[in-house]
């Protein structure tokens, strides 16, 4: 595995960039960007040792869902890459492990934030038909909806 230090505001990868490794943070801390350097630039989690990122990209082949930034001076990562990821699979399974629960564990938070803004919305609308709820204090609702939503991605819950 090949061992790359970063300074502070380094990019790893763009939101966009084909993703052939994912990384393994031995020191410092990563900044996980949607829109990084744009208008809507939002910082939507921050992981530090331990963590395991860019694994969606090299498991399914679809370009990096978002932009990885270096937080601190000095970050060192591990670089697995697509052809190394058997021998990291069977020398180092502690590690493989906390990959699985980590993709859990997102994909138990995004399934619930997903569940509950449906809700939302449907409880919404119902109340609209009603006649409970004016139609201002809808939009309003599904304007606090489209913000908790916007950036929304997979690393949103560590």
């Amino acid at each position: 595995m090949e061992i790359r230090t970063y300074n502070k505001n380094a990019v790893v990868f763009r939101q966009g960039d084909d993703g052939d490794c994912m990384y393994d943070i031995q020191f410092g801390r990563i900044g996980i960007f949607d829109d990084y350097g744009g208008p809507d630039q939002q910082k939507i989690a921050e992981l530090s040792v331990d963590h395991i990122f860019g694994e969606m990209s090299m498991l399914d082949g679809a370009p990096r869902s978002a932009t990885a930034v270096a937080l601190d001076d000095g970050t060192v990562l591990s670089v697995i890459r697509e052809a190394e990821f058997s021998e990291f699979f069977e020398k180092q399974p502690a590690r493989v492990l906390l990959l699985m629960q980590q993709m859990s564990n997102h994909l138990r938070h995004t399934t619930k934030d997903y569940l509950d803004g449906c809700r939302a919305v449907y409880e919404a609308v119902e109340a609209e038909k009603a006649g409970t709820v004016k139609s201002e204090e809808t939009k309003s609702i599904l304007n606090r909806l489209a913000e908790l939503f916007k950036g929304f991605n997979f690393y949103a819950h560590n």
